[in-house]
């Protein structure tokens, strides 16, 4: 087995990449770390680690120097849209080093998403839907998704740490900017005041649920995306989430049948800073169309989804959710799922009247693809789900073929 030379940069706050460079290098790989604030020092407690000081364009001279010095083979790093991985990836396109990818799953929750060069919109997944086909001809059928994402007090805890620890430490590092649109502390405010008024919400969200059920015109949903989500600000014609609420509603307003009901899914991570409901119902009346939209932001999606003739969204893995229930879907955005066969290919304005269920077959073949070329079974946020991602995540990571394999699926 050849040794190979991993630098691991940001991930998320779970120790899932500190045990994952714990599994490498019990492999006989290199293993090192770049911290770029005091958060990262905490989670990752292991030796071979450099902090990187500097500032953003001292970043790309500071990779080369480290990838000289540490023969790196392999960058390993969470989200391809943060300002300094966008520089990494790069860097490692012109070495012809290997730049690995975590994100969230496209499939979830019971997998995460591990892809060599992008993620998302930028996925070396082909988007034709015979290619598609023949990847996933012989594969087998994608393991369903598992009915918990985790623990969401370890998640928040977690947060919390890392971002105390950033914050006190933020001496050392006097360049490090945050790639969120929000302060940390602020979120934190929003979630507890969010949190006071769940049981009222929740309350209010059962009887929107019945109007809902109730409702005999058809019914198109949208679930939202969070406001500082990558694939909604750099891979959008939208400036912000206000503007995507805004087209869409004008959008029914003027082509769905007078009959429609537009339901809006709040994000369960929404931070509540914003009140996403309001903006949605100012714009349907405005629009005139104020009876004919509901908001809902306390309900799991599948009791939304289960009436809907067909789904808007932007490019959220929402719309992955809705192909595999056979529902139509019109993507706004650029998704790596929106190709004909699968996702509307005329326009929001004629989706209204023009929606067609995607073709089965298709939809099977692209979770195939998915599970087999862009996705690892585990997760970020409980114990039993970070056990299984690292042990997934180092046989990927430790079999050379899979790069050419990743390759050829370009």
């Amino acid at each position: 087995m050849a040794r190979r030379s991993f630098l691991f940069l940001q991930g998320l706050a779970t120790h899932v990449f500190v045990r994952l460079g714990d599994a490498l290098a019990a492999r006989g790989h290199a293993v090192h770390r770049v911290n770029f604030n005091a958060g990262d020092r905490l989670f990752w407690r292991r030796p071979n680690a450099t902090d990187f000081t500097g500032a953003p364009a001292d970043w790309p001279a500071a990779l080369g120097s480290l990838i000289d010095t540490h023969g790196v083979t392999d960058l390993v790093m969470f989200s391809d849209c943060r300002p300094l991985h966008v520089a990494a990836i790069a860097l490692a396109r012109q070495r012809g080093l290997a730049a690995w990818v975590f994100e969230e799953a496209y499939l979830r929750p019971g997998y995460i998403t591990l892809e060599q060069g992008g993620v998302n919109a930028n996925s070396p997944l082909p988007r034709d839907p015979a290619r598609i086909r023949a990847l996933a001809h012989g594969l087998p059928a994608a393991a369903p998704e598992t009915l918990s994402a985790g623990s969401f007090l370890r998640r928040a805890s977690d947060d919390v740490r890392y971002n105390v620890a950033t914050l006190l430490g933020r001496g050392r590092f006097p360049h490090w900017r945050t790639h969120r649109q929000w302060n940390a502390f602020h979120e934190y405010a929003g979630w507890l005041w969010r949190g006071a008024r769940r049981p009222v919400l929740r309350t209010a969200a059962r009887r929107k649920l019945a109007a809902l059920q109730a409702w005999r015109g058809p019914v198109f949903v949208l679930p939202l995306q969070l406001e500082g989500d990558f694939q909604l600000r750099l891979h959008s014609p939208f400036p912000s989430l206000r503007d995507a609420i805004a087209r869409i509603v004008a959008s029914f307003a003027a082509h769905a049948p007078r009959d429609a009901l537009l339901a809006v899914k709040g994000h369960p991570l929404d931070n509540g800073l914003t009140d996403w409901g309001r903006v949605a119902q100012r714009a349907a009346t405005a629009a005139g169309v104020g009876d004919r939209l509901l908001w809902l932001p306390e309900l799991p999606f599948g009791p939304v989804l289960a009436p809907a003739a067909g789904v808007v969204t932007v490019n959220s893995t929402a719309g992955l959710q809705s192909l595999r229930e056979g529902k139509p879907v019109v993507v706004l955005g650029r998704a790596l799922y929106d190709m004909p066969g699968l996702t509307f290919q005329h326009g929001l304005d004629r989706f209204w009247t023009e929606a067609a269920p995607p073709d089965p077959a298709l939809v099977d073949a692209l979770r195939r693809v998915l599970a087999a070329h862009c996705l690892i079974r585990g997760g970020f946020f409980h114990e039993a789900g970070v056990i299984e991602a690292v042990a997934n995540a180092v046989e990927r990571l430790d079999r050379p073929a899979f790069a050419a394999t990743a390759a050829a699926a370009q």
